[in-house]
C-alpha cells in the first residue's frame, strides 16, 4: 500500500483549517500533519475534540506571509517534501483596509506557492471565495463571469490569478460558499446572534431586500471532505474527467451545498427556532438603505450590541467567544452569493451529506456554542 501523503495546513487554526486536521487525524490519512499559524492555540478558542488534531507536536507558530518564516514551516526533519499543502490562511474579517489584505492574503498566497512550487509539492489548495462571481441570481459555474463584490474576493483573486502564473505549482482552486456548522462565527452566526437579541426584545427581525437573495451555504463537514477529495483525485488519481480544453488548466472547484440557500430559507429557519416574527424590509426602506448604507449599519449595530452585551453578562459569560451580531456592511449588499457545485459531483464524484441547510443543523450550531460557553441561552 501507498504510504499516506505528509500534509502541511497553513491557517491551520482557522475555522477551516481545524476542521480539517482534524478529519485528517481522526482518519487517519496523513503520515504526518504540521498546522502552522501566527496565532497561539491558547488564543483560538479551540472546542475540546481539536485538542489532538492541533496539539503541541503538530503545531508550529510562524507567520507565513513572511518570507523569513518559509524554510522553517517547509522544512522537515527527515528532509523529505510535504506532498499536500493546503493554503486555509489569510484575512477574513472584512472592511480592512486594502494593504492588509495584500499584505495578509495576497502576498501570503504568493508565498506559498512560490515555495511549494520550488519544492514539487504534489498538490497545493487554495481556498478562495464565491463573492469573486458577477453576483447573479443564476448559479454561476467555475468558467462563469467574474467581478468581486467583497474586499476579501477582490484580493482572493488577485492570488488565484498570480498562482496561476507560478511555474510549475501544482495548483487547485477551491471556491466556497457561506461555511456553516459547529463553532462558526461567520455569517449564519452572526444571523443567529442578531435572533437570539430580537427574541429577547421580543421583536420581529427583518431583512434587508427581499427573500429571494441568494446567500449560497454549505456545512463545514463536506468542506473538509471535499478538499481532501479534491486533493486525492489531484495528486493520487491524476485528474480523470478534467478536459483541459473546456475547464482550463487548473481545476477550479465549487464548493457548495445543493440547497440554493437564500435569505429566504434563513428567515423561515430562524423564525422557528427562536420562535420570532422574520420578515423583509418594504422597498422602500431598502432602496433607502442602499443609498445609506453606512448610517443604517451604525443604527443596527447600535440597537443589537448593548443588548447582546447584557444577555451575554446575565448568562455569566465573562469571556465572550468569537459570537456577535455586529453586522459587517459589506456583507449586507444587495448581491447575490448563488454558485453551482455541480462540477465538484460530476468530475471528483463527491457526494455532499448535508445538502442543505436545515433547522436541525442550525439547532445544531446553537448547542455548540451552548457546550463552549458562548451563547446566552434563554432563561
Amino acid at each position: 500500500m501507498a504510504e499516506k501523503p505528509a500534509v502541511l495546513i497553513v491557517g491551520g487554526l482557522g475555522y477551516i483549517g481545524r476542521f480539517l486536521a482534524l478529519h485528517i487525524q481522526k482518519n487517519g490519512l496523513a503520515s504526518e500533519l504540521r498546522i502552522v499559524d501566527k496565532m497561539l492555540p491558547q488564543l483560538a478558542w479551540l472546542a475540546p475534540e481539536f485538542e489532538e488534531a492541533c496539539s503541541k507536536d503538530k503545531f508550529m507558530q510562524a507567520d507565513a506571509s513572511r518570507e523569513q518564516s518559509l524554510a522553517r514551516i517547509f522544512d522537515r526533519s527527515n528532509e523529505k517534501q510535504w506532498d499536500y499543502v493546503f493554503n486555509c490562511g489569510g484575512e477574513t474579517r472584512n472592511s480592512q483596509d486594502d494593504e492588509v489584505y495584500k499584505l495578509r492574503s495576497l502576498a501570503l498566497s504568493v508565498a506559498l506557492g512560490k515555495e511549494a512550487a520550488k519544492r514539487h509539492v504534489k498538490c497545493f489548495v487554495e481556498l478562495s471565495t464565491g463573492m469573486v462571481y458577477k453576483p447573479d441570481s443564476q448559479p454561476s459555474k467555475e468558467g462563469d463571469k467574474l467581478k468581486p463584490w467583497s474586499k476579501i474576493a477582490v484580493f482572493k483573486l488577485q492570488a488565484e490569478e498570480q498562482l496561476q502564473n507560478i511555474a510549475g505549482l501544482n495548483l487547485v482552486i477551491v471556491r466556497l460558499a457561506h461555511v456553516y456548522g459547529d463553532y462558526a462565527s461567520q455569517f449564519v452566526a452572526t444571523a443567529l446572534s442578531m435572533a437570539r437579541v430580537y427574541q429577547h426584545l421580543e421583536e420581529e427581525m427583518k431583512w434587508l431586500w427581499t427573500k429571494d437573495l441568494r446567500v449560497n451555504t454549505v456545512h463545514i463537514s463536506d468542506v473538509v471532505r471535499a478538499l481532501w477529495d479534491i486533493t486525492d483525485w489531484y495528486a493520487v488519481k491524476k485528474m480523470p474527467g478534467w478536459d483541459e480544453k473546456s475547464m482550463g488548466k487548473v481545476p477550479i472547484f465549487n464548493v457548495v451545498d445543493q440547497g440554493q440557500t437564500s435569505q429566504g430559507t434563513m428567515a423561515e429557519i430562524i423564525g422557528q427556532l427562536f420562535g420570532i416574527k422574520t420578515g423583509f424590509q418594504g422597498q422602500l426602506i431598502s432602496t433607502f438603505a442602499r443609498l445609506n448604507m453606512d448610517s443604517v449599519v451604525d443604527d443596527v449595530n447600535d440597537d443589537l450590541l448593548g443588548p447582546w452585551a447584557e444577555l451575554l453578562e446575565d448568562a455569566g459569560i465573562t469571556r465572550p467567544g468569537p459570537l456577535t451580531p455586529f453586522m459587517e456592511k459589506e456583507l449586507l449588499k444587495d448581491t447575490d452569493l448563488s454558485m453551482d457545485g455541480s462540477r465538484l459531483e460530476t468530475v471528483v464524484g463527491f457526494k455532499y451529506e448535508k445538502p442543505k441547510i436545515t433547522k436541525e443543523l442550525v439547532q445544531e450550531m446553537i448547542d455548540s456554542y451552548t457546550r463552549i460557553g458562548w451563547w446566552p441561552v434563554a432563561k
